[in-house]
This record gives C-alpha cells, sequence and structure tokens, in this order.
C-alpha cells in the first residue's frame, strides 16, 4: 500500500512540476531538448551509487520476471492481445478493401485472402474476445443432478457432491491466481517506476503504460471473477443443500423398507419354528421351508418393486408385453415352475421319497435330495434297477420338474408308505413236487418278511382316509407258472423300500437251498428230453399237501 501511495504521489509531483514550469518558466532555463541531452549525459555516466540501484532493481524485476515465465494466465493474457491485434489488422484490411480499385483484381484477391486468413486466426482464439483469460473467466456448468430414486443413487449423489466442491475450489483457486499475478504486476510496475525515475528510457515508460494496461485488464478480471464466485458459490451451496436433502430422505426410506423386511424375516422365522414342531416328520418341514422360502422371496422382492417404482401399473403393462415373448424364449423354465408347484401343492413327491424316472432310455431308481424350482435332485443308490440295467449307480441326477407333465414318475414311498412289493423266480422241472415247493416258498417268505407285512397292514390302513383302497392284502403270495423249461415257482413278499435287494439277497439262497434239500424237487435250467421208446413212464401226481392256516 505504501508503494502505491508513492507511486501516485510521484506522479503527481512531477505533473505538477511540468506544469508550474509551463505557465512560469525561470529565466535563462535551457530547451526541454538541451535538458533531455543533460538527461543522456547523466544516463552514459552514473555515479557507482546509481549505477548500484540500477542493477538491484533490475536484479528485483528479473526474478519477477522468472516467476511469471510459466503462467497461464499471462499466456492466456498474450492470446488476448493478439485476438486484439488481429482485429485491428482485420479492420484495416476491410477498409482498405472497401478502398481498392473494383477493376484491381489481383489485389481484390490478396486483400480478400488476408482477410480470409485473419479472420480463421481469430476463430482458433475466439474465447478471447471478450475476456483476458478466455473461459477461465466463466466458472464450472452445474450439471443437472437426477432426483435419487434408490439407495445406489446416494453413492453417485455423493460423488456428485464432491465434484460440485471441486468445482468450487477450481473457481476459488483462479480468482486467487489472478490475485498473485495483480500483486506481481504492481511489484514489476514500481521497479519500473524506480528506474524510469532515475533513467528516462524510453523503453521504461513503455513498460511502465503495458504494465498498467495489463494490471487494469486483470483488475477488471478479478472483479468479474468475485462476483461470479458469490452468485457461483451460493448457486453449489444451494445444490448442495437440496443433495443433502435428497439423501437423508433416501436413508431413511431404505431403513423403512429394510425395517419391514427384516419383520418378514422374522415373522417367517417364527412360522418355520412353529411348522417344525406341528410336522412329525423332516420331509414335510422341509417341504414346507422350501414353500416358505419362495413366499418370503416373492413378499421381499414385491416390497423392493412397489417401493421404489413411481408408476407400478405402467410396469406391469411392459411386464404384460413381455412376458409373451419372455414365455416363448423360456418355455421350458415356466413349465419347470409350474411343475415346482404341482409338485409342492399335491405333495406327490417329497424330499425323501424314493422314486424311478425314465428318460431317454435311462432309467434311475434314487432318492429325493431337494426339489428346487427348476429340477429334482435325486441320488441314485443300489437297487434292482441298478443290478439289472445300470450296472452301475451312486449317480445324483438332476431332474426337470416340467418331467411331471410329460413323464410317469413311480414313486416307492408316498404317503408314509415305506414298502415295496418284490418277487423271487426259481424254475424247477416239470417232474418236480410244485405244491411242496409253493409251501416252501411260502414258509420262508412269512418268516422273513412277517415285520414288513405289519408294517404296511398298518400303513394302508391310514391310506384309507386318503385314497380308496380295494385290494388291500399283505400277507406272501406264491404263483405257479408253467414255462417253456419248467414251472416257475414266483414268490411275492413286501420289503423295505430302500433296502428290497437285502432281503431279496437273504432270502433267494434259503429258498434254492431248501429246495435242493428236497428229493422230489429239482432246479430246472434249459434243458431237453428225446424219448427213444415208445413205453412212457407214467408219474405219479404229487399228494396234495394240508393246507396251513
Amino acid at each position: 500500500m505504501k508503494k502505491i501511495f508513492f507511486l501516485v504521489f510521484t506522479v503527481f509531483f512531477a505533473i505538477a512540476l511540468s506544469a508550474a514550469n509551463t505557465e512560469n518558466p525561470a529565466p535563462n532555463t535551457t530547451s526541454n531538448k538541451e535538458v533531455k541531452e543533460e538527461a543522456k549525459i547523466v544516463v552514459l555516466e552514473p555515479t557507482p551509487e546509481v549505477q548500484s540501484k540500477i542493477e538491484k532493481l533490475t536484479s528485483d524485476i528479473k526474478n519477477i520476471d522468472e516467476i511469471l515465465e510459466d503462467n497461464i494466465l499471462l499466456k492466456r493474457y498474450s492470446n488476448y492481445i493478439a485476438y486484439r491485434n488481429i482485429s485491428k489488422e482485420l479492420h484495416v484490411l476491410k477498409t482498405e478493401l472497401a478502398e481498392v480499385n473494383k477493376k484491381n483484381r489481383d489485389l481484390i484477391y490478396k486483400v480478400e485472402n488476408k482477410i480470409r486468413i485473419k479472420n480463421n486466426e481469430l476463430e482458433l482464439i475466439s474465447e478471447y474476445k471478450d475476456s483476458p483469460v478466455g473461459k477461465l473467466i466463466d466458472p464450472p456448468e452445474i450439471e443437472k443432478y437426477e432426483v435419487i430414486t434408490n439407495p445406489f443413487g446416494i453413492i453417485n449423489a455423493l460423488s456428485y457432491k464432491k465434484k460440485m466442491k471441486d468445482h468450487k475450489k477450481e473457481f476459488s483457486k483462479t480468482i486467487d491466481e489472478v490475485s498473485d499475478l495483480i500483486i506481481l504486476l504492481d511489484k514489476k510496475m514500481l521497479l519500473y517506476l524506480d528506474l524510469y525515475n532515475i533513467d528516462f528510457k524510453d523503453e521504461y515508460e513503455k513498460k511502465i503504460n503495458f504494465l498498467d494496461a495489463q494490471k487494469k485488464d486483470f483488475n477488471l478480471v478479478l472483479e468479474i471473477l468475485t462476483t461470479t464466485n458469490e452468485v457461483y458459490t451460493r448457486k453449489i451451496e444451494q445444490v448442495i443443500l437440496e443433495t443433502d436433502n435428497q439423501i437423508s430422505e433416501q436413508i431413511s426410506k431404505t431403513l423403512i423398507i429394510f425395517s419391514i423386511i427384516a419383520v418378514v424375516f422374522v415373522f417367517s422365522f417364527l412360522v418355520k419354528l412353529a411348522l417344525k414342531k406341528y410336522f412329525s416328520q423332516n420331509e414335510n418341514f422341509y417341504m414346507a421351508n422350501k414353500v416358505i422360502n419362495f413366499v418370503l422371496v416373492f413378499l421381499i422382492v414385491m416390497i423392493v418393486l412397489f417401493s421404489y417404482i413411481d408408476n407400478v401399473s405402467y410396469v406391469i403393462t411392459i411386464l404384460g408385453f413381455a412376458s409373451a415373448g419372455i414365455a416363448i424364449a423360456l418355455k421350458d423354465w415356466f413349465m419347470s415352475i409350474f411343475g415346482w408347484m404341482v409338485i409342492v401343492t399335491s405333495g406327490s413327491i417329497q424330499v425323501g421319497d424314493r422314486i424311478k424316472v425314465t428318460r431317454g432310455g435311462v432309467e434311475a431308481v434314487g432318492d429325493v435330495l431337494d426339489i428346487s424350482l427348476f429340477k429334482i435332485t435325486i441320488r441314485e443308490d443300489i437297487t434292482l434297477t441298478s443290478y439289472q440295467v445300470n450296472r452301475r449307480t451312486g449317480r445324483i441326477f438332476f431332474i426337470p420338474n416340467n418331467y411331471v407333465f410329460s413323464e410317469m414318475i413311480a414313486n416307492y414311498t408316498h404317503s408314509g408308505l415305506r414298502t415295496v412289493w418284490d418277487g423271487i423266480d426259481i424254475t424247477i422241472t416239470f417232474d418236480s413236487n410244485y405244491k411242496k415247493a409253493q409251501h416252501i416258498a411260502k414258509e420262508i417268505l412269512k418268516h422273513y418278511s412277517k415285520g414288513y407285512t405289519d408294517i404296511t397292514r398298518k400303513q394302508l390302513s391310514k391310506m384309507r382316509n386318503k385314497y380308496a383302497l380295494r385290494a388291500t392284502g399283505v400277507e406272501p403270495r406264491v404263483y405257479t407258472f408253467v414255462e417253456p423249461y419248467g414251472i416257475v415257482i414266483s414268490s411275492w413278499y413286501l420289503t423295505n423300500s430302500y433296502a428290497a435287494l437285502v432281503l431279496r439277497s437273504t432270502m433267494s439262497p434259503e429258498i434254492l437251498q431248501a429246495f435242493m434239500a428236497e428229493d422230489d424237487i429239482t432246479i430246472a435250467y434249459p434243458t431237453q428230453q428225446i424219448n427213444l421208446g415208445e413205453n412212457k413212464s407214467q408219474r405219479v401226481p404229487p399228494a396234495d399237501l394240508p393246507e396251513v392256516l
């Protein structure tokens, strides 16, 4: 401030002194020309003290120039000066073109070409038309931010807030840079004024005039930037405040939705606990648990859907049009979902049931591990099918739920029934005592299958409440068939659905051993008998055995 006051005082003092000399010229004074000549002599032969002061001022100016060498504002200001100079040159060229003789086409062409070049140059630096610093005088644009409609929008909103604050800092930084530049220009001009007071050179005067004009331009820029920054800051603060309000509202809405979902989860958990006590079998609870989970997911989707979609009817309309195409493209998926609904509601198949499926020529008998929305998962076990057909077992099969609409599924353990009929066929010769073989087989069947017979009788009694059962005989049965190579004794009995081969493997050698112990019972295999004589022995039919009660 002292330097500025000193500068103003010096200028006014010089003007006043010049006016006084003009109004009251002293007698015998020398002319202005002589004064300048004397000044030149002084400059050419400065005293050591003056020379030292000049060097000091020159060094200070050089230091300031080094600081300002890479200043972006001065680089831009040079473009502003260039734009003004080119504009003046263009005006001169246009005036010259207006005064050129219309007949002098060569000259007209040259001038028009120059005008075209100048217009192109002006277009390249058009941003400096009205501003010494170009577009830096305009603050960064405040982008319009959409209303936050979901929790994910909070992240974008926070990013938007940070971006606005960065814009504000960036614009404020420009103001600080302009202010610092004005201070440096003012220091530099004062140094040149000191030099000019010591050494009256024209180049110092030109520098002072240029720096004064430059400082005025940047002062004007600073004033515009300061005014703009006040408005821009208020606008950014308003936008940030509105964004904060939207974030708060969205957080509150999200917390309410999460609270509702938490209540639904707790309610489903309590329902599962109650059902676990109600259902006596784990399989029934497993299926009920799957249904509850499906309903739970559906409710959560509906809660989120109706919470974050303003026009639900519009969404339903879109989904209605899209569902036709989706149903065609994902027909198997939709059929699997409907199949899942049929399986769940009908109870025809439950987790833990032993079922038999046949598809593509592949037969599989296994236990149901899971019934999901799209498929049934079964684990293959060692069964008669594995022994006779597959010769391998232990595989995991995934059966689409739409299988229930097109194929037949055999359930070995439906509705609590845990036993199945199994049969053992043994062929004896035609001359064997088949009645004794029937009796022996039946006794062995009764001995080994008695427990399963009693269990099945109770299970069928319970099933009468659900199904119309007619033939409910559970006692072992022995059938006799005449086949080409002998008499087949077909023994049928009830056994565990999950371990049919175990009982079959136990009873088969028992029946075989009992038959082989009898002299009048012979195990048959494919044979042929040739009669060479005319006399044929007549076999006596076996005696009737007493009925066994």
